[in-house]
This record gives C-alpha cells, structure tokens and sequence, in this order.
C-alpha cells in the first residue's frame, strides 16, 4: 500500500470518529444556550448570577481533571475511556433536562464538566500519534472545527425542538437535553467499537502497517516512549518549561471570547429583535463561516508547513470584529456581520495554537501532559466568559463583554509572539550546540527537550 493510500485510511478511521465525538460533547456543553432562549431561566426561577454560576461549575472538574483523564487514556486504551466518557456526559445531558431547580441544575453541569474533562485533551493527543508535524494541521483543524457545527447544528436543531414546547408536559428548553443527550448515549455505545487506539495497538493496521507509521512518526518526532508508565517525576519534569507556560496562555487568552460567544450569543442575536426561532436559525451562518475559514486556514498552514503567522491573522480579525461590536450600535446588519468575524477568527486561531503547541511537544509523555495542561490551564477562561455576558447589558450594547474579550484576545496574541521568539531562540541554540555525550535512551526521555529536536515556527 502506497503512503498516501495508508494516511487516507488512517483519516477515515481516526478523523471522523472523533470529530463526532466531539461535536456531540461540544454541543451537550453549550445546547444550555439553546434552552435559555426557550425559558430555562424563567421556569427553574434563576437570577442572572445563578445562571452564569451553572454555567461556570462546569468548569471546575473539567479544568483539575484533565491530566488525570490524559494519564487514565493512556493507561486504559482510548477507545475504553473515551467511550465511557461520552456515554457519561450523555446520560448527565439527559438529567439536566429533568431538573426542577438551581440545585438540580448546578449539579448536572458539575458532572457533565467531569464526563467531558478527557474529550478534548484525550482527541488532541491521540491525533498528534498518528500524525507527522507537517500534515497534522489540517486533521486537527477538522476536529476542532466540529465545534462550529456543534453550533450550526444546535442553533437548527434547537429551533425545531422548539417546536415540541408541551409535548408530554414537558417543555421545549427539557426536550433540547433529553434528546439531545439521549442521542449522544446512543453513539457513545457504537463509539465503543469505532474509536481507534494508538498506532501500537491499531487492530485494524496490519503489522507492516503499523511498523511503517511507527517509522515515519519516529523519523519526524523521535520515539516515543509508549511502553513507559507516565510518572510524578514525568509531570514535574513538563512544567520546568517555559514554554508550557505559554502555550497555556495562548490558549487561555482565545477561551474567553470563544465561551462567551458560544454560551451568549442567542443572548447577543435576540438583542437584534428576532423571535426566539429566528434568534436560533440566525445564530448558523456565523458558526457556518467559522468552519470554511478554519478549513482554509488550516490548508495553508501544512502548506507552508508554519504555524504562527495562521495564529496571528485570524486573531486580528476577531479583534476587528470586537472592534466594530464596541463601537456600532445603530445597524444591526453590520453588529451581525462583525460576529462573522468574531467567530471566524477565534475558531481559527485556536486549533492552529493547540496543534502549534502539542506538535512541538516531543514523546508521548510531554504530549500527553502538556495538552491536557494547555486545555486544562485554557479553559479557566470559560469561567470568565460565563461572567462576561448578560441578558441585561444588552441595555449598554454589552460593552463589558466585549471588552473582556478582547483584552484576553490581545493577551493570546502577545503570548504567541513570545512562543514563536521562544522557539527560535532554542532552535538557534541547538543548532549552535554540539550534541555530545546523550544516549539515544536520554533523547527519548527528554522528547522534545533534546539536542536533536527542532521546533515548528
């Protein structure tokens, strides 16, 4: 079989299965949204501070858990893990539409943070072992890109939901968890079969195969130390580079408005005078937009085989879109227009950060721990956003939100320069610096903190 012809075989297996899985738990994270415009406030009786509370305890088990769920991946095989996972948060989708009140609803959004603490982390590294540096771009694009038809999706699929307001006494905002959730248990069962395992343990790979991928990933990364439990000591050792750090705050920075557009903008829509299907439909295009930018964006940067400059950009042109939230009030169609970019210009950036990021982590040890700390550390930033937006600074065009986000976007951006600077200046280094007296068991152990490793600009 040819290389090209075994990487499309890979895609197929790997790609959709777990932008799926995904999707479905992007989705039963921010449908809440969905069910607020159709009464979920008024029927449970929450004030606003109760409401942006729920939204912010999901957070805190979804942020401590990360690494924890990275090392029990590992340890259980993806395919064991994830699945159980995706059942779990599916389940908790469908007790969160039968709550009654605050109490109810703060404890389904605590679990439902904890079921879903592994999905992101999990999919990021998983895909970063199969995939060269130079052609992971694009996969990782397309997953994460399944977060904007999460919200295509949910705005469509709300909207006719909405219509089933009463049916069997129960309201429209219940019917938008039970079904939803109950569809997301469904496919987690099948997912049980589908979703792949490292390259080590691929059934579905012959042996050649798997010796071949094992190769070209080595040839690219080095090897990767699969064999080897992940340590304290292994943990420790990650967070003694700096660029951990960064690569945390690059992410942080882009989670602030990305959340609080997520979860607020049927608030945002139906401050424009639409009724509460037209907020949902009119809430798709935005999302719709942001997947073909990140696609393109995603294209170019394998292409060129760099990742910054595809960082940067797309940041500049969500700053333009809060720049015009910030200072257009009186034409609906351009504050409409600006959430096009808004959306396109952080759902870009932030797959480019987090593949930018995990690539250039080296071994299976330091990828494992530093994407769920990148993810875990980032998603601090939700718990802002759920503070950022409310129903009620629509009356001052919300100006607090806006300028939140885009304080936090600037931070995301200037921690990016400081990663690429970062990354040059070692690259310059090692090329400088002789490799003498590492042990070809040394190298594998220090991943990318090897002599011999070069990082991605």
């Amino acid at each position: 079989m040819s290389e090209r012809k075994l990487i499309t075989k890979i895609d197929l297996r790997v790609i959709p299965v777990l932008s799926v899985l995904y999707l479905l738990a992007f989705l039963d994270r921010t449908n809440v949204a969905n069910a607020a415009i159709f009464g979920l406030q008024k029927d449970l009786g929450l004030s606003a501070t109760q409401y942006s509370t729920a939204l912010t305890v999901f957070f805190v088990p979804y942020i401590i858990f990360e690494i924890p769920s990275n090392l029990i991946l590992k340890r259980l095989r993806p395919h064991v893990w994830l699945s159980i996972c995706m059942f779990g948060f599916g389940l908790v989708t469908v007790c969160q539409g039968l709550v009654q009140g605050y109490g109810g609803l703060i404890t389904t959004r605590f679990f439902l943070g904890l079921f879903e603490a592994g999905m992101f982390p999990g999919s990021f590294y998983l895909i970063g072992m199969w995939y060269k540096r130079s052609e992971a771009q694009k996969r990782y694009t397309f997953f994460f890109a399944s977060t904007t038809l999460a919200g295509a999706f949910g705005g469509l699929l709300a909207s006719a939901i909405g219509k089933m307001d009463g049916l069997r006494g129960y309201l429209g905002w219940r019917w938008v968890f039970i079904i939803e959730g109950s569809f997301t248990c469904l496919i987690g069962i099948i997912w049980f079969f589908l979703i792949p395992d490292f390259v080590e343990d691929a059934k579905w790979l012959t042996e050649p195969e798997r010796e071949y991928v094992k190769q070209r990933l080595r040839d690219d990364q080095g090897k990767s130390a699969i064999e080897r439990r992940i340590t304290t000591k292994d943990i420790l050792n990650c967070f003694k580079d700096y660029k951990v750090f960064l690569g945390g705050l690059m992410y942080f920075g882009l989670i602030v408005p990305a959340y609080g557009y997520a979860y607020f903008a049927p608030t945002i829509i139906k401050s424009y005078g639409y009724s509460n299907i037209g907020t949902q439909l009119h809430s798709v295009p935005p999302w719709a937009a942001a997947f073909g930018f990140s696609m393109l964006i995603a294209v170019f940067s394998d292409r060129l085989r760099h990742r910054f400059l595809f960082a940067i950009i797309p940041i500049c042109i969500a700053v333009a879109g809060f720049a015009i939230l910030m200072t257009v009030h009186d034409n609906h169609h351009t504050e409409y227009g600006a959430l096009f970019l808004v959306t396109s210009g952080c759902y870009a950036a932030m797959p480019i950060i987090v593949c930018w990021f995990t690539m250039n982590l080296g071994g299976h040890h330091r990828r494992s721990v530093g994407t769920a700390w990148q993810v875990g550390f980032g998603n601090i930033g939700g718990i802002i956003a759920s503070y950022s937006f409310e129903a009620a600074d629509a009356k001052s065009f919300f100006h607090k939100g806006y300028s939140i986000s885009l304080a936090f976007i600037s931070l995301s951006a200037v921690s990016c320069v400081l990663y690429l600077l970062a990354c040059m200046s070692q690259n310059r280094s090692r090329a400088k610096t002789p490799d003498v007296g590492i042990t070809e068991y040394e190298k594998v152990e220090l991943g990318d903190m090897n002599p011999d490793y070069r990082y991605m600009l």
